[in-house]
């Protein structure tokens, strides 16, 4: 059994592509989808100390294959999130961390697809 089918609502979960992790709160999954529902919370770029952290709590939520993800450790995230937890939530959307979501899900995804079609 794949551990992602494990995955429970209110879980942190992490996308990695590069240098750079998008986590996530775990909404619902869609085991019939082999999906997971996910709610965006922060996206950290590793190219220097300390990381560069992108508030995403105001983005839109995603469904992405469940395959992807993996569960995110206590001991990664405690530090990221105090950062962004410590701010306000701003009351107009960042275009520009939206900006940085959209182009992070789109490598990724081209990642993906390539992936896909080369096992076929």
């Amino acid at each position: 059994m794949n551990i992602s089918l494990d995955f429970q609502p209110g879980q942190i979960v992490s996308l990695e592509h590069g240098d750079k992790y998008l986590y996530a709160e775990v909404i619902q999954i869609i085991v019939s989808r082999q999906v997971c529902w996910v709610r965006p919370l922060l996206l950290a770029t590793y190219t220097k100390e300390p990381p560069l952290i992108t508030d995403l709590r105001d983005a839109s939520d995603l469904l992405w294959p469940i395959n992807l993800f993996r569960p995110a450790l206590d001991t990664e995230v405690i530090t990221l999130f105090s950062q962004v937890l410590a701010k306000e939530p701003k009351n107009e959307p960042d275009s520009d961390a939206k900006q940085q979501l959209h182009q992070f899900i789109h490598q990724m995804w081209q990642t993906y697809q390539e992936g896909v079609g080369s096992r076929e």
